[in-house]
């Protein structure tokens, strides 16, 4: 399998964790979390197949995405273009990112839901899920321009 290839199964296969159900017994909160925080632990494995993807021709020994993308990192058009995305608060990186320093961390990314009927409701908040699904197609599409840039190299 060559590294597009493997960055679109990765890509795939945290959709469809995303998209399980989580059923609806007692474990169903506890599952919740799982298949949400697996998602972005795959995401995550998507993002650094890019990175091994788009900067093939450079031959770098490293692929992390926290060497790749730190500002000190590689100086290649492909990784500053994602480094200048990642900076932008509204970007799928940027939202990555921030995420996946909460998967790596004590805490977790995912929350349990709290249902307390007696607090009065202000907005919808997305839940953990709908946000990895949102950000997964805003990559993808990203992904694709990316992509056109590393081939003319």
């Amino acid at each position: 399998m060559n590294a597009r290839a493997r960055t679109n199964q990765l890509l795939y296969q945290a959709e469809l964790l995303a998209t399980s159900p989580a059923g609806e017994d007692e474990h169903a909160p506890a599952r919740q979390m799982a298949l949400e925080e697996s998602a972005l632990a795959l995401f995550e494995l998507a993002l650094e197949s890019l990175l091994r993807e788009v900067t093939e021709h450079a031959r770098l020994p490293e692929h992390r995405w926290t060497v790749l993308l730190a500002q000190d990192g590689p100086a290649l058009a492909e990784l500053q273009r994602l480094r200048d995305l990642a900076a932008q608060p509204e970007s799928w990186l940027n939202w990555l990112m921030v995420q996946l320093e909460r998967l790596h961390s004590d805490d977790g990314a995912a929350r349990r839901m709290v249902h307390n009927p007696a607090m009065i409701a202000v907005g919808n908040p997305t839940g953990l899920r709908q946000q990895v699904l949102d950000k997964l197609q805003a990559a993808k599409a990203e992904i694709g321009a990316l992509r056109e840039t590393s081939l003319e190299w």
